[in-house]
């Protein structure tokens, strides 16, 4: 484990763009494969799935796609993003680094800004790779923003603060893929979801403030 973690230190020293993209391709199509055996074993009655009964089977294409969101967003992406960040926050704002001021200024900005950017980003990614039209997307999009953001906005918060308190900054990415373990995991199995229940609750939710807003006026 120790040499693992030295040979990781060493290639990010050498190499950091390339290693936090494939470090996060990997962990996002580990996440996915994760995703797809939840599916398979908590909904597969109500997916009405053909291999319903059958042992379960990782969907390869699937896998490939999602880690190419790892490699090709979330890698790089994220490492110039904290990076950016980081110099933003203490050369701009002159904050003291670990500050509370610090610490809550990059939490609210990547909740506001990078945190919903990235769902918007996966999910249109989601829906043009598996060949879906434009419109299509869009009410894809549209089903799953809401509840992700929602849900996300409860966790994301506090991982961050401990990120961003006591992570060094090259590091920062890695920890926050590690937890893109299981986020992958949850948004790959919110994206297979289609119209769940659940789903249709958020978004019966906001479209009764939004009449309800209307009718005031």
């Amino acid at each position: 484990m120790l040499k693992a973690w030295k040979w990781y230190q060493s290639c990010l020293s050498l190499h950091p763009v390339k290693t936090q993209v494939v470090s996060s391709g990997f962990l996002w199509g580990i996440g996915d494969i994760a995703a797809q055996y939840i599916t398979h074993s908590t909904v597969k009655k109500r997916l009405q799935s053909p291999d319903a009964d059958g042992e379960f089977k990782i969907n390869w294409k699937r896998v490939a796609t999602t880690s190419v969101f790892g490699f090709g967003f979330v890698g790089p992406v994220g490492h110039f993003w904290y990076e950016g960040l980081d110099r933003f926050i203490r050369l701009r704002l002159c904050y003291q680094p670990k500050s509370v001021k610090f610490v809550a200024t990059k939490v609210a900005m990547d909740g506001l800004i990078f945190g919903p950017f990235d769902l918007f980003v996966f999910f249109t990614y989601m829906g043009f790779s598996t060949g879906k039209s434009v419109a299509q997307v869009k009410e894809a999009v549209k089903r799953d923003f809401i509840p992700a953001l929602v849900l996300e906005g409860g966790v994301w918060p506090l991982v961050q603060v401990v990120n961003f308190r006591y992570v060094p900054v090259r590091y920062q990415l890695l920890y926050v893929n590690i937890f893109c373990l299981l986020d992958s995991a949850f948004l790959s199995w919110l994206e297979q979801q289609k119209d769940a229940p659940w789903k249709q609750w958020f978004n019966n939710f906001t479209s009764f403030k939004e009449g309800g807003g209307q009718s005031g006026l």
